[in-house]
């Protein structure tokens, strides 16, 4: 997926916010967001938004030296997602389909998110993730479940630290046995990394890796080789969040997106109302389905 002039508000908005919340030295503040203007004035618009977020998120981590400046918000959301594990875990087993239940929960905690107008606080965090309750997520769900059934082995992008928590009840109702979950290789935004995959135990359920990258999204020619290898053996990919769908919308492969419609670009792109749930299918390398066609599970 392409960038927008709409991206760009969004990119100054999110480096305004980022430098706001490592320093509060305002030179450093003004620099940063110099810095951006400056990008953004020679951005290539035929890049996806996490390349530049990127860019954005290198430049404020040298600027400031702080390797990981959300570190303290992803471990206060991977408390709070934790705290909330087995209330949810008794309402998926208590479903009438614990499958769709846990799918359901892992889209609604895609609203934990730092890089764009998603959930920044506990209160949004728990209304968030009360969307589960509606059944709302809108996707082909009887396709889902095929391809589900028919993979031999299951590659799981992650995306946001906290939601990642959230991301283990989908994970055991597919089988931990077959799936292989990916974070990202470094810190960027609030995106869980190996360090967060441990802080909620997902490392003692499967196989976990990094990509290789800083990026928030999967930017295949900036992950490493292993990765890569990974990606493109895997039976069927699921990736999680807006960030893997943007970067990943066509590329090759067997790919599930689930993701919280959040903003306006991606909404009118997908033809999905803001704050859907939504479950999106890309098979092999066939054009992505159109969303309008798909049907409520």
């Amino acid at each position: 997926m392409k960038s927008y002039l709409d991206c760009i508000p969004c990119f100054l908005r999110q480096a305004i916010e980022a430098a706001r919340n490592v320093t509060a030295d305002g030179s450093i503040q003004e620099g940063i967001v110099r810095d951006v203007l400056r990008m953004t004035a020679e951005l290539n618009l035929d890049r996806p938004p996490p390349f530049v977020g990127q860019q954005i998120h290198r430049r404020l981590r040298k600027m400031t030296g702080v390797t990981d400046p959300y570190r303290a918000a992803k471990e206060h959301f991977n408390r709070l997602a934790m705290d909330a594990l087995p209330e949810f875990r008794v309402a998926v087993r208590r479903a009438n389909d614990p499958l769709l239940a846990a799918a359901t929960y892992a889209v609604a905690a895609n609203a934990i998110d730092m890089g764009i107008s998603g959930a920044h606080t506990t209160p949004d965090v728990g209304a968030a993730l009360k969307q589960a309750d509606d059944g709302a997520l809108l996707g082909d769900w009887g396709n889902f479940r095929a391809a589900v059934a028919d993979a031999s082995d299951i590659l799981y992008l992650a995306d946001n630290a906290g939601e990642i928590a959230i991301d283990r009840l989908l994970v055991e109702e597919l089988g931990c046995e077959r799936v292989t979950l990916a974070v990202r290789g470094a810190p960027v935004l609030n995106d869980a990394t190996m360090e967060d995959a441990i802080e909620v135990g997902m490392q003692d359920i499967v196989e976990v890796i990094d990509n290789g990258s800083d990026a928030p999204g999967t930017i295949l020619s900036d992950c490493s080789e292993s990765f890569r290898q990974r990606f493109n053996n895997a039976g069927l990919i699921i990736a999680k969040g807006q960030g893997n769908f943007e970067t990943l919308s066509n590329a090759e492969g067997n790919l599930i997106f689930l993701f919280k419609v959040k903003c306006p670009v991606i909404s009118r792109h997908v033809g999905l109302p803001l704050g859907t749930l939504a479950l999106i299918r890309k098979e092999g390398s066939q054009p992505l389905h159109h969303p309008r066609r798909l049907n409520r599970p």
